[in-house]
């Protein structure tokens, strides 16, 4: 009966032989994927694909406030939990017009 050490140096060596075979693999992958695209002229964007160099980032601007107490000026864009101010309150008197 083998042991649990004996057990984790196998699945040891059996991790790096596949890691391995997966490098090997995408090499030949990454080769054959070069060949064709020379042999027909494509480009990553003929594929669909976007090279990987330039990503759009997403803008995450602030939202203009909707509506402002008097009394202490503060504001409030209409999201998320409504402050206290407005508790009991039409917001429609509080529009920022």
């Amino acid at each position: 009966m083998t042991t649990y050490a004996e057990l984790q140096a196998q699945i040891a060596e059996l991790q790096q032989k596949a890691e391995a075979a997966r490098s090997s693999e995408l090499a030949n992958a990454k080769a054959q994927i070069k060949e064709i695209m020379q042999a027909y002229g494509l480009t990553a964007s003929d594929l669909g694909g976007t090279s990987g160099k330039s990503k759009v980032a997403k803008s995450s601007g602030s939202v203009a406030a909707k509506y402002k107490d008097p009394i202490s000026g503060a504001t409030w864009t209409g999201r998320g939990r409504a402050p206290l101010w407005l508790n009991g309150q039409d917001k429609e008197q509080f529009l920022i017009k």
